[in-house]
This record gives C-alpha cells, structure tokens and sequence, in this order.
C-alpha cells in the first residue's frame, strides 16, 4: 500500500486531524523562506502531540548537520527530509544517530536522480524542482519520468499533487509513498481537512503491481 505524508503543518489540532485520517507521515518544515517555517516550540508541541502513531518528519534545505541535530532532538522528531545540496556525508552522520533520511532529488536541477547512487538514504522525494522554492510549488509535472527510479529505489513522488489528480499520479509513477502540502491547503501552511481525507482516500484506493517499500 501506498504510504501518505501530509507535509507543511502549523497547527497541533491539524497535525492530530491529518493522523486520524490515516496519514502516515506528518512534515513539519524549518525552512526560513517558508510560509510554513515553523518555530522550535511549535514544532515540539505537535510532535508531542502525535507520539508514536506517526512518523514525524522534519524537512530542512542546507543547514549544518549540528543545527538539524539540534531540531531533531528538541522536537522529538523521527526522520529529516533533506530538500537541498546536502552531502552524502551528512546523510550518513544522520543515519548513524538512528534518524531515517528522505533525499530531496529533481527532475530540472540538482541534485539529479542519478546522484541517488552517492546517498545511503533510506528514501528518496522526487519532484519537478522547476519552481522558486525547494519545494513542489504546487507545479503538476509528468509524474511518470520517476517511474524507472522506483524501480530501483525507495520513491516518495511528490509536486502538484491533490485529491483530484493522485490517483493518476501514483499509476503514472508507480511510487512507495506521496507527499502532499499545498494540493490540500486552504491557505499557506492551513490544511483543508476535506481536502486531505479525500486525497488519502483517493491514494488508498490506487493499487501498483509491485510490493511497496516502507519509508515513513
């Protein structure tokens, strides 16, 4: 089965609702340029909140490995999405923590997906990377160009994602997991809970031919 992360939450209750609806995964950015930046304390409660029944992940873009590290045990976080030009070594000192490590890898810029062969991370988010932000920036793109990459590694498919076009994504690409922020938002770093229990309901109901890999 598909595994689902809820990316970009700002609120304790909104964490807690997304968790109830089935998520697997909930992302909480500490990235300045955000609108979803979050702050430690809020980070922390949410996290607190959640407990064990989700992973927590946090998602940074090119910060020391010292500064995550810090986040990572403040908060009480789970894994670290690394959304920028971290090095493999980085990734390896956060694995040897017993933190999991999703890569961030593009289609449109670097780091490329061919450079997945240098990182020992235990997933890998693909999307587009054509936006002004590291993130997906809400830009739908052909979903199906990661197909051949999960074929041989841990996929996490994500970028114009929603409840409307999830489906089609997860045929087209064939991944382990999808992540979503902005696709069931009403506003920056607000989640419409409609929105997200229809996108998790439209994820579940898509089946792949391959067993998936657990990521979150």
């Amino acid at each position: 089965m598909v595994q689902i992360k809820i990316c970009g939450l700002t609120s304790v209750d909104e964490a807690l609702a997304c968790a109830g609806l089935g998520a697997d995964a909930i992302g909480l950015v500490f990235y300045y340029k955000s609108p979803r930046n979050l702050d430690d304390e809020l980070a922390g409660e949410i996290c607190s909140a959640l407990g064990d029944e989700v992973t927590k992940v946090g998602v940074f873009v090119d910060r020391d490995y010292e500064w995550m590290m810090r986040k990572v045990h403040y908060c009480g976080l789970d894994a670290v999405q690394l959304h920028g030009q971290e090095s493999p070594e980085i990734v390896s000192r956060i694995l040897k923590e017993g933190v999991r490590v999703i890569k961030g890898l593009f289609i449109h810029r670097e780091p490329r997906l061919f450079s997945a062969k240098n990182y020992p991370a235990g997933g890998f988010l693909v999307e587009c990377g054509g936006g002004k932000l590291p993130g997906g920036n809400a830009m739908e793109w052909d979903w199906g160009m990661a197909r051949d990459f999960g074929l041989k590694h841990p996929l996490v498919l994500a970028g114009g994602l929603d409840p409307e076009n999830v489906n089609a994504a997860i045929t087209a690409a064939a991944p382990d997991a999808v992540d979503v922020s902005s696709g069931v938002e009403f506003e920056p770093g607000r989640k419409d809970l409609a929105k997200v229990e229809r996108f998790i309901k439209a994820a579940r109901s898509c089946r792949i031919e391959r067993k998936t890999r657990r990521i979150f």
